[in-house]
């Protein structure tokens, strides 16, 4: 009996259910059984995808999205093993390797992108290690305190409007101005999301990336934005830090140092 290399026997049942119609299947394998291996195979991505990416497959239908889940199969290499983290491999599919293709929507990253930033927040698990250092006060004062981010929540940027996205609304080019919005999970842990305009997202930026006390980050953006930092300005700024901390967006508010 000859030896058998099982790796590049592997490698080649690989190749094959990846790509049969350019790899043939291991020699000694009865085709009925490597069809039933290649249907459970694409069938399993195709049902996982479609879990994680729900407005993507319904607007693609069942044979545009079999197309694409085939594509991802074929073209990327996965460098994890695991099933459930397929989701953020596909992602990285569509956003550095397919390239626009003739009959893709012309949104299919953007809005991969944001289905995905629902999927990451919906399953964030709270770490400890996020919440050391000063206690967060849940009720403190956002404007003399440091507002904090929920660790939960995702400050986005799109150049197409991906939450308004369905079966109805298809757009062809971006919007005439940015989307910004802010994914979280409220009070009850349902996934939400809020649209912001410019002014509050930079406030929003500022609170994940250069953290300051409430009457500051006033200060910057009415800098950013030529505006005077006068009464009107701060009581806005307060009711929405106070709007995004009784929703969820903020964890609370730490003291200033």
């Amino acid at each position: 009996m000859p030896d058998v290399d099982f790796r590049e026997v592997q490698r080649r049942f690989a190749a094959h259910l990846r790509d049969p119609q350019h790899h043939a299947a291991p020699e000694g394998i009865e085709e009925r059984r490597m069809a039933i291996y290649r249907r459970l195979f694409i069938n399993n991505i195709e049902d996982l995808l479609g879990r994680a990416y729900p407005v993507l497959c319904g607007l693609h239908g069942p044979e545009r999205w079999a197309r694409l889940a085939r594509d991802f199969y074929r073209e990327h290499g996965c460098h994890t093993p695991y099933f459930p983290r397929l989701a953020e491999e596909f992602l990285g599919y569509v956003e550095t390797e397919r390239g626009p293709r003739e009959g893709d929507f012309p949104f299919l990253a953007e809005l991969a992108h944001y289905e995905r930033a629902e999927g990451v927040v919906a399953q964030h698990e709270d770490d400890p290690e996020e919440a050391s250092g000063p206690a967060i006060d849940p009720a403190g004062d956002p404007l003399t305190g440091v507002p904090v981010l929920a660790a939960a929540a995702r400050l986005l940027a799109y150049e197409y409007p991906v939450h308004r996205i369905g079966p109805d609304f298809l757009p062809e080019a971006p919007g005439e101005h940015p989307t910004y919005l802010v994914v979280f999970r409220d009070r009850d842990w349902h996934t939400q999301f809020i649209e912001l305009n410019p002014l509050s997202a930079r406030i929003l930026w500022y609170v994940e990336n250069d953290p300051a006390p409430g009457a500051e980050l006033v200060r910057r953006v009415a800098d950013d934005f030529g505006l005077p930092p006068g009464e009107d300005l701060r009581r806005s700024a307060e009711t929405l830090l106070q709007h995004w901390l009784q929703r969820g967006v903020l964890a609370g508010v730490r003291p200033a140092a």
